[in-house]
């Protein structure tokens, strides 16, 4: 299995999330989001494997989104111009998130951090 996490190091969401696979004996790889932000294929496949909408990917609480206005913005956007404007600013994406790939092809993806959410995500009980 492999466990990849895009997170920002200063968010405490995303340490709590961090902290709790390390607890759970979780091997991953940590990516910082600011630094490295997802490509749009990325960000498109995280989507289909959540199940989630474009819009959910936003961290709406940031400042960046706030201060850019970005719920006015992305309104009359498609989803592929967010999901570009989303791989050019790390900052704007809702943090953390999980992708995993296991044997077979089987993988999920999960957007911001809720423990069983993450749990059925990892098949760990």
């Amino acid at each position: 299995m492999s466990v990849q996490v895009f997170h920002y190091a200063g968010c405490s969401t995303c340490k709590k999330a961090l902290g709790w696979l390390r607890s759970e004996g979780v091997a991953f790889d940590a990516v910082d989001l600011v630094e490295t932000p997802p490509s749009t294929a990325q960000l498109a496949e995280i989507l289909a494997l959540s199940g989630a909408e474009v819009r959910k990917l936003f961290n709406v609480t940031g400042l960046v989104y706030r201060g850019e206005g970005w719920a006015q913005k992305s309104a009359g956007m498609s989803d592929a111009a967010i999901l570009a404007a989303l791989a050019g600013n790390g900052r704007l994406i809702k943090r953390p998130l999980l992708v995993v790939k296991g044997a077979g092809g089987k993988a999920k993806a999960c957007i911001g951090f809720r423990e069983p959410e993450w749990r059925t995500a990892l098949e760990v009980r």
